[in-house]
């Protein structure tokens, strides 16, 4: 069989793969697949590196599907590559336990490098990952040793584009240059509802080159050499680069060109015809011997590993210090010496604002933990996430460790998602808490991926007084809380910060949030192991009537109304409370010695009240139930209720 004839058998064997599982599972979107086929098979044969032996190899290219609804383009691929990925599983698409979900899920499927569905992050992530390379690359390439030295790509569609997050995203790659980026954009114009042209009329390509991006037009979306010219200029390019491949949604279906093309199974009539079309006649999920041998990588994939790690030994060989500490990027470990790396901050010493000691935390931690680095959406100064001396992340010093990223808190989330992705990095982002809801997605992609992300979100509360209450946070919290897999820390004072952060850096499971606040907090006693099970007692009395739980600086408040109760004969235990989360995962010998059962318990936080009634047993809860002032600081508490006059109201109360 010619060249030509291989490969239009093996994208037709893409194509009538993914139309086949869907059909099987009556559930799916045929019609994107069957259009971008000639684009992923021209991109994974000719272009990526990959090894399907080791799909975590670090030297590998790295690809994502943004457009995951199209989900069967990806594990087509990965089958017929030879990842784990067997014919039976391609045959159990969107099944319990396949590993094939709807779509696209890193983690599960061994061979993707995110998870992607909703629209726009997975582009907005190979930001980050594009990122990562050409700031790993800077400060540990050596001449004649690029170690890290791979593109990433990404393959999108028009929802992608229209995304917000992807706008933020793309005008941040433009501005770092960064050049071994290549997204290709499945331009059928056409999406789920209608066309494109119903509901944009912008010069996508236009846009793009106002960002600093390269862009490049393929006008046949089944002239595989136009596609190969194109991919190779790209890689040639000084900026990053759009390539708009023009394709047919439902190629060769009957729904060719339409809507009805984008997500429902296309019946058997209609993959009959489709096939008919294509000029296929094997029977349902066939893959000819010739495609198998043709498109295997394992071989290939080995080689390009082999090669690598020999110029892996070969840098460790010249650079032994360096080796050394790429080694441990790489695994990504938290410090032997953790604890001892952490400041600590002595009772009765001056007040400190939990962000100026997470700022303080992180420069000492910042020498130990080569891959920490990150920064915040226009406010370092005030989420003091600043790396001293660790440079500007810009497109002529990606090695710098402070990445100024505008005011664009989900683009800054997305693309810390694909730094932490591509491997090695720990990345922090800041903001103020109140605007989470504009970084909440992608923190839910955090959670999903299980990605050791921080955030770093500042002016926790009604605390930060004057700016009144749309930079008050309220519902943040719990909102955040709500999210599985994800650790919110909130810390009573600067020991508690620094404890904080040792967690984050020891989780590894999913992202941490780190609610700081403004105002200075008084120092309490040192209690680490307390903190890393999330609750502990800061203060007993002996024979307690009452438990006073809170967070953060209200952990304060409960021990002053707690010795005001000790004066009128109302013995009060004090619980600090900074992470739900670990103290839920408590063994409840430990729970039931800090939150003793049958003593009645009170909650104080300046937030939404919702999440405090798991701890409260039925007692009353000191919280918002509606959204703050502007006024200063002192006296928003007095005015809400969080005086030691009401908590000791509210207790007599309940008792």
């Amino acid at each position: 069989m010619t060249d030509q004839g291989v490969s239009k058998l093996s994208i037709n064997t893409i194509r009538t793969l993914a139309i086949d599982a869907v059909q099987q599972a009556n559930s799916g979107h045929p019609g994107a697949p069957l259009g971008m086929a000639p684009m992923g098979y021209v991109l994974w044969q000719d272009f990526l590196r990959f090894n399907p032996g080791n799909p975590e190899w670090a030297g590998r290219d790295r690809f994502v599907l943004s457009a995951g609804h199209a989900s069967m383009l990806i594990y087509s691929l990965l089958h017929l590559t030879g990842y784990d990925m067997p014919l039976e599983d391609i045959k159990n698409f969107r099944q319990w336990g396949s590993k094939t979900p709807g779509h696209p899920e890193f983690f599960h499927t061994k061979g993707l490098d995110a998870t992607t569905g909703p629209l726009g992050q997975g582009a907005a992530m190979t930001v980050g990952m594009a990122m990562a390379e050409a700031h790993l690359a800077a400060r540990y390439n050596r001449p004649g040793h690029a170690i890290f030295d791979n593109h990433t790509y990404a393959v999108l569609g028009d929802g992608d584009l229209q995304e917000g997050v992807n706008h933020e995203a793309a005008a941040l790659a433009g501005h770092l240059k960064l050049n071994k980026l290549i997204w290709l954009h499945d331009d059928n114009q056409v999406q789920l509802d209608t066309a494109t042209d119903k509901a944009e009329s912008e010069d996508t390509a236009a846009r793009f080159r106002a960002y600093g991006w390269n862009v490049l037009k393929v006008e046949d979306g089944t002239d595989l050499d136009a596609i190969r010219a194109a991919i190779r200029e790209a890689q040639g390019s000084d900026r990053p680069t759009l390539i708009q491949v023009r394709t047919v949604i439902g190629f060769g279906s009957p729904r060719a060109g339409t809507s009805k093309a984008h997500g429902e199974p296309l019946g058997a009539e209609g993959v009959a015809a489709t096939k008919q079309a294509l000029g296929w006649t094997s029977p349902p999920f066939t893959v000819p011997d010739e495609v198998k041998a043709h498109m295997d990588a394992t071989e290939r994939g080995a080689a390009l590993e082999a090669e690598w790690n020999r110029r892996m030994d070969a840098y460790r060989a010249a650079y032994p210090e360096l080796g050394q500490e790429v080694g441990a990027l790489l695994a990504r470990n938290a410090p032997a010496n953790l604890s001892e790396l952490l400041p600590s901050y002595e009772v009765g010493g001056k007040a400190v604002a939990t962000r100026n000691a997470s700022g303080e935390v992180i420069n000492a931690l910042a020498a130990a933990v080569p891959g920490l680095m990150g920064g915040s959406a226009d406010l370092s100064g005030s989420t003091k996430t600043t790396i001293k001396d660790g440079g500007e992340m810009e497109a002529a010093t990606m090695g710098g460790r402070n990445v100024l990223f505008g005011v664009r808190e989900f683009g800054m989330a997305a693309a810390a998602n694909g730094l932490s992705l591509y491997g090695g990095l720990r990345p922090l982002v800041g903001t103020f808490l109140v605007f989470a809801d504009y970084l909440k997605p992608a923190f839910r992609l955090s959670a999903i991926q299980m990605q050791p992300v921080t955030y770093v979100l500042t002016h926790d509360s009604i605390g930060l007084g004057e700016d009144g209450p749309t930079h008050q946070p309220i519902d943040q919290l719990a909102m955040l809380r709500a999210v599985p897999g994800a650790h919110v820390i909130r810390p009573a004072d600067a020991n508690e910060t620094a404890a904080a952060w040792a967690m984050a850096l020891e989780y590894d499971k999913g992202p941490t949030a780190l609610a700081l606040s403004r105002q200075d907090l008084p120092i309490l006693p040192r209690n680490h192991a307390g903190v890393k099970k999330g609750a502990y007692v800061v203060k007993d009395a002996e024979g307690a009537q009452v438990i006073l739980i809170a967070s953060g600086s209200e952990v304060a408040l409960a021990l002053d109304a707690a010795e005001a109760l000790g004066t009128e004969g109302i013995p009060a235990r004090v619980v600090s409370m900074p992470c739900m989360e670990v103290f839920r995962e408590q063994d409840a010998s430990y729970r039931d010695s800090v939150l003793t059962p049958g003593v009645t318990r009170v909650a104080i936080e300046a937030a939404s009240k919702a999440p405090w009634y798991e701890w409260t047993q039925g007692g009353p809860v000191i919280g918002m139930d509606t959204f703050g002032a502007s006024a200063p600081a002192k006296v928003l508490f007095e005015k809400f209720g969080f005086s030691v006059q009401n908590v000791v109201k509210v207790v007599k109360a309940a008792l």
